[in-house]
């Protein structure tokens, strides 16, 4: 069986993997998160990820099988990152409150010069919420290293999604049933 590396420091995507039974181990080098300007934020994801996981890639044995993610909030065509502060997440979740957007995963696996890459898109859509729910969520659960401000698996989502389409799990930061299948093709 070839060895896993995941490129990621991120918990939710380790837990994922982990609830797959998939083994694993976590090897992370510091990229930029930038990307080109113009690119559809439908690229933008892999485009990421994609560094991640070269950058990862260069330091380990030539057989493993790097896996990579990366994912962004798309508001009205506009990518939301993570908040900065407080005051920008409240800014954040004000504007997903009651509207539709789409959390967009991209993944990258290589192995040597071989890749699979894909994005994936759910839509997610809030209820209307109140600004006292947002500040005891924000202040409650601080999430600053999340796109989009919030992790659907936190009260937020719990109370204040109304639906979703798509992977529930690729909200979460890895669309893990895609990331398996994709896998097989790498013979893991």
């Amino acid at each position: 069986m070839n060895k896993i590396i995941l490129a990621s420091q991120s918990p939710r995507r380790k837990q994922l993997l982990e609830w797959a039974e998939v083994p694993f181990e976590v090897k992370v080098v510091e990229t930029s998160e930038a990307f080109p300007p113009g690119i559809p934020p439908e690229e933008v994801a892999v485009y990421i990820a994609r560094n991640k996981a070269l950058a990862v890639q260069a330091i380990c044995d030539p057989a493993a099988v790097v896996l990579a993610a990366d994912t962004i909030v798309v508001l009205d065509d506009k990518i939301i990152g993570k908040p900065v502060h407080r005051e920008d997440a409240v800014s954040i979740l004000m504007a997903l409150s009651g509207c539709a957007h789409r959390v967009i995963t991209g993944v990258v696996i290589r192995q040597g010069d071989e890749e699979i890459s894909f994005a994936d898109i759910t839509e997610v859509t809030f209820h209307t919420l109140t600004i006292e729910q947002i500040e005891f969520y924000v202040d409650k659960y601080k999430p600053y290293d999340k796109a989009g401000a919030y992790a659907i698996q936190e009260w937020i989502g719990v109370v204040g999604i109304h639906s979703i389409n798509g992977d529930f799990y690729n909200v979460m930061g890895l669309p893990v049933s895609r990331v398996v299948r994709a896998l097989q093709a790498f013979g893991v």
